[in-house]
């Protein structure tokens, strides 16, 4: 008999494509299947992503780190919004994990001019090892609004201190 023919398919397909689209408000048209999209309030009372049953309720972390061993270096570097307190120190044993820059002062405003912090750490029970296993750096924001009255800042350790002023 004839062959298949794909060009004698595609007139008849493109006419028919244009007559459907032509028809403004027919279901048969598909460019009208879906009306105009309409603006609805909905009232929400919680927020969805945020599970309400009492087993999924957040505690309250308790941080049980030490304080460091000893602080080796203290660099107070400008950043837009404030400074980068950077402390680097030495823990008594290798492992430390779970580094954190504690204020000692309250809501972290100067007494007499001095922000004072504690250089924390959570540390395993292992032995001591090298000086270059057991160190560690860890770094806090400070805005400009608590630099305000600054005169030196000051970070402990177990066995030492280390500060610096402002020039």
């Amino acid at each position: 008999m004839g062959k298949f023919s794909t060009t004698g398919l595609i007139a008849p397909l493109l006419v028919s494509t244009l007559v459907l689209a032509g028809c403004g408000n027919s279901r048969l048209n598909p460019f009208n299947w879906f009306g105009r999209s309409q603006n609805e309030v909905v009232e929400q009372s919680t927020n969805p992503l945020i599970p309400t049953r009492q087993g999924f309720k957040r505690r309250e972390a308790v941080y049980n780190g030490r304080t460091v061993d000893q602080i080796t270096g203290l660099v107070i570097e400008r950043v837009p919004g404030g400074a980068m307190i950077r402390v680097t120190g030495l823990a008594a044993t290798q492992g430390s994990y779970d580094v954190l820059i504690e204020p000692e002062n309250d809501d972290e405003l100067p007494v007499k001019g001095v922000l004072t912090y504690t250089l924390k750490a959570r540390l395993p029970a292992r032995p001591q090892g090298p000086a270059a296993t057991r160190e560690i750096v860890a770094a806090h924001f400070v805005t400009d609004q608590q630099l305000e009255g600054v005169r030196s800042i000051r970070v402990l350790g177990a066995r030492n201190a280390r500060s610096v002023r402002r020039r």
